[in-house]
Parts: C-alpha cells; sequence; structure tokens
C-alpha cells in the first residue's frame, strides 16, 4: 500500500506568455485509473521554457491555462492508479516527455513536488543513476541520440561534424564518438570548446566555419543561428547530409548555389523516442556519457530560466527537489 501523499504542493506556473512564472500553491493531483503519481526528485531546465515563457507563437501549444512548467522529469513512484500493474511506489523512474499528454504543455509538468502521468509513459531507471542524468536524458539526451543515430544514421567510419557544444550538442558528440564516429566539434564559447576537448572528438574549432571545406559525411547543427546552417552545408563532402535541431534564429538564409551544386540533403529533426531515452539512460549509467550537469534548488528556476535566456549555461541545468513531508 502507498503512503498518502500531502494535499497542497509549491509549484512555478505559465499564466501566459511576456508574463514571470508564478510560484504558486496547488493541490497535489491524484492518479486516474491509469496513471501513477510521482514525486520529482529531479526536472531538467529546457531552453524551450524560454520559447514557452517569451514567444507567442508557443502559447498555441499550451493546453492549460495556469500550468506547471518542466518537461525533463525523473523521481519515485508515490502512487498508481488502480488499473497499474507494471509499477508500485518506490520504484525510480523517467517520464517520457512526448506520450499521451505532454509535460508542460498538455499537463503539468515537473517544476513541483509531484506529477502525473501515464504509467504508459514510465521509464525505469538503470541501478545506480542518479536523479539529475536521468532527467536530462527523457529530452536533451532522447533529442541528441535521435538527431545523431536515428535521423543522421552515425556509425563506424563516419565523418561527423557538430555545431554548438550546449545541453544537447555535448551529449550529440560524445554519442557520435560511441558509435565510431570521427567527431569535428565548434562552438564560439570558449569554455564549451573546453568542455568539447573532454569528449573524445578529433577536434573542437571556435566556429562553424572553421568546419568548411572538410568534406564531412554528416554535420549536425545543435545550434541553429542563421550562419551556422550555412556553414553546415559548405562542411560537407557531395551528397552529405545536413540535419538541423538548434533553434538559435527563426529563419536561416541558405546559399542556393551551395545546397545544389554539393547535392545537399537537409533533414530536420525534433524530439525522438521511448527507445532513444532507453538508450541514452544506459549509456549515462555506464559511464560512458558524462554531460556537463548543474545542479539548481527549486528557488533557483526564475535564475535558471534568466540564465537560459541570456545564454549563460555551459551544460545542463537540473532542479533538485526535496524531498516534501508526509501529513
Amino acid at each position: 500500500m502507498s503512503t498518502p501523499s500531502p494535499a497542497m504542493m509549491e509549484a512555478w506556473q505559465w499564466t501566459g506568455t511576456g508574463r514571470p512564472l508564478s510560484r504558486c500553491v496547488v493541490p497535489v493531483p491524484r492518479p486516474g485509473r491509469g496513471e501513477v503519481l510521482v514525486a520529482v526528485r529531479a526536472a531538467g531546465m529546457c531552453h524551450s521554457d524560454v520559447g514557452e515563457l517569451d514567444e507567442p507563437s508557443w502559447a498555441e501549444n499550451i493546453h492549460k491555462n495556469p500550468i506547471t512548467l518542466g518537461h525533463e522529469i525523473a523521481g519515485e513512484v508515490a502512487e498508481t492508479g488502480a488499473l497499474v500493474t507494471a509499477f508500485a511506489p518506490g520504484d525510480r523512474v523517467a517520464v517520457f516527455p512526448m506520450g499521451a499528454t505532454v509535460p508542460g504543455y498538455g499537463r503539468d509538468g515537473g517544476y513541483a513536488a509531484y506529477v502525473v502521468a501515464p504509467a504508459l509513459d514510465l521509464l525505469r531507471l538503470p541501478s545506480g543513476l542518479s536523479y539529475a542524468l536521468a532527467a536530462l536524458a527523457t529530452d536533451a539526451g532522447m533529442t541528441s541520440h535521435h538527431a545523431v543515430v536515428k535521423v543522421a544514421g552515425v556509425g563506424p567510419g563516419s565523418r561527423v561534424g557538430i555545431i554548438g557544444l550546449g545541453g544537447l550538442g555535448q551529449i550529440g558528440a560524445r554519442l557520435a564518438v560511441l558509435h565510431g564516429a570521427e567527431v569535428h566539434a565548434a562552438d564560439v564559447r570558449p569554455e564549451a570548446v573546453e568542455l568539447g576537448r573532454g569528449l573524445d572528438v578529433a577536434d573542437v574549432v571556435h566556429s562553424a566555419a572553421a568546419l568548411e571545406g572538410r568534406d564531412l559525411d554528416t554535420v549536425i547543427d545543435f545550434a541553429g543561428f542563421g550562419a551556422t546552417t550555412d556553414s553546415a552545408v559548405r562542411a560537407i563532402r557531395t551528397g552529405g547530409t545536413v540535419v538541423m535541431l538548434g533553434l538559435g534564429a527563426e529563419r536561416t538564409s541558405l546559399v542556393t548555389a551551395d545546397v545544389i551544386h554539393r547535392k545537399a540533403r537537409i533533414v530536420g529533426s525534433s524530439g525522438g523516442t521511448r527507445e532513444d531515452i532507453r538508450a541514452v539512460l544506459e549509456h549515462l549509467a555506464s559511464g560512458a556519457v558524462t554531460p556537463a550537469v548543474e545542479h539548481l534548488g527549486f528557488e533557483q528556476v526564475p535564475e535558471g530560466i534568466e540564465r537560459l535566456r541570456e545564454g549563460r549555461v555551459t551544460g545542463r541545468l537540473v532542479v533538485m527537489m526535496p524531498e516534501v513531508p508526509e501529513n
């Protein structure tokens, strides 16, 4: 039998575009018949949180107001619905963020002590893996793995460019190395370049333009600042592939002649699957992938948002949730 959870909790909630997050006291949700109540132990912060707060176009993807943000969630099962048999209180789990209802968009997310999720959206954590690493695996890890392995098809002998070594790019670069690729990375930030040197890549350069002319099989643009995609096209071999997933700029101005003469294959990548998350969880648990992570307290969520907005983050920010005392 599960231990009763508290009646109320604090949550950081979105209340509309252009408004700061609100720290609210809300009821602890109750799981439905096929759902699970998860005690949140870690919630990863994502630049899409800034998009939800700042960009009017994001509001059309948000299906309730107010809503608790936070879509990278790991924690412990607290209660289960009547029809749930695969999980029990105390199980360590991560939440698939692209399942039946998307946390932080279609239902309340993880910037709170508890979150409800469909049981079908839960993944068990490998033994010994920290909640912080598990949380970032659900989106940053999933999205990077999907772009590198599923979309780009990186494998032994591939010559790969990685543009941007932020929260996703650092994972993507390491995954490409683990899949046998020769990896050439680029980032304009000195601290990111230094981070990249610890990923076993062939080299790290200070700009995407420095990758031009290298005849790479694939370039994966985790930055997406317009000019970076232009450089990606100039960096591939004839018939090579550019994978776009960074959203640094709304538009890019590709040079038509470059695309045509290089016979460039340009594809977009977004999100991923449960299988992507499982693969990343195993890499994290084994120590093969060791991303730079900074822990924040619950009260520091607005600070984290501001740092993401200003580009003052190296690696990934993860909010660590305190355990809530029982009533």
